[in-house]
């Protein structure tokens, strides 16, 4: 039995239908089913029980779940402006905890989501106390855990994987709104409007040239895989592609391949379908223009598959959105 928490949400799920493209099925599904529009992200995977999180949690307290070959963390408050610090804390590092603690009782593989918010404003991207510096509580709750297995390391009985997931898009992230991926919002407006909008020049950076490490959820499947294939490999890991692209690339690929025509920056430009806007006041002194994973340690233990670029990323994404019928 393998459980997925999170399971009806965007790592979550695409992860369970990961699992069942390799066969596997009996999966438990814990979530939260408040928002009951989640569901259909689970509607084409098969499971073999569903559980509500907070039942999932009390069982986990009385030791009632039946045998467990390992457990894959994916939920959590993803929302980086939730300002309820007691919520994100139980919510994010208490319950990872406690997952962690039965894991280590039980000597079960763990491998929990952590994420590149741990860096804030950081210039550098490597697995280190040194760059990590949270900006907001739903960071500082990703970090806090962390240092519980650092601490922990060297007396671990079991698996323990912390993946920091950079920016990662793709399907079944319909349900997150204004948290979603870039790359969804402009699927959104170019459908809607038939052009895209992008910040214009600012810190140094050219128009639309401010930088992210964009990663498919088809490559952040392939890594949590990875790791539950080889439960001698523990550590934390940033789970990115180690290429920063501008957000032109992205608007490029969203572009091209919903409008069935490669262009160039300029062709798209010229032609009305990519308008720069003046960065606004208030992200000033805040925005993070450039981000990219150091991939030297995910290499080091052993990980050597290649990662999608953005734009065949995102077309394999559109791709994917047709053949669900959801696109925007």
């Amino acid at each position: 039995m393998i459980i997925v928490t999170g399971a009806a949400g965007f790592i979550g799920s695409n992860i369970v239908k990961g699992l069942n493209n390799r066969g596997e099925t009996d999966i438990i599904a814990v979530d939260d089913l408040t928002d009951g529009l989640k569901f259909v992200n689970l509607v084409d995977c098969q499971i073999a029980d569903y559980l509500d999180k907070d039942d999932f949690r009390q069982r986990i307290k009385e030791d009632r779940l039946p045998e467990v070959r390992a457990i894959i963390h994916q939920g959590a408050c993803s929302d980086t402006t939730e300002q309820d610090g007691r919520y994100m804390m139980d919510n994010n590092y208490r319950v990872t905890l406690e997952l962690f603690e039965y894991c280590q009782a039980k000597r079960i593989p763990f491998i929990y989501a952590s994420s590149a918010a741990v860096y804030g404003a950081s210039e550098h991207y490597a697995e280190n106390l040194k760059n990590e510096k949270p900006l907001n509580v739903y960071g500082y709750s990703k970090f806090l855990f962390d240092q519980v297995v650092r601490k922990r390391f060297k007396n671990l009985t079991a698996q323990v994987v912390g993946l920091r997931y950079f920016n990662v898009y793709g399907p079944r992230e319909q349900h997150k709104g204004r948290m979603a991926s870039v790359a969804f919002h402009h699927m959104n407006q170019f459908k809607k409007d038939g052009y895209l909008k992008l910040f214009g020049a600012y810190d140094g950076w050219g128009n639309g040239e401010q930088s992210r490490d964009f990663i498919s959820v088809e490559d952040v499947v392939k890594v949590n895989l990875f790791f539950l294939d080889n439960p001698g490999k523990s550590g934390i890991f940033n789970c990115g592609t180690g290429r920063a692209q501008p957000f032109n690339d992205v608007a490029r690929a969203v572009i091209s391949h919903l409008g069935n025509e490669e262009l160039s920056l300029a062709e798209m430009v010229a032609q009305g379908k990519l308008h720069y806007i003046e960065f606004p006041d208030d992200l000033k002194g805040r925005y993070q223009s450039f981000t990219q994973a150091d991939l030297m340690n995910l290499r080091a233990i052993g990980y050597n598959e290649a990662f999608l670029d953005v734009h065949e990323g995102i077309g394999r994404y559109i791709a994917e959105l047709k053949k669900l019928n959801r696109l925007p």
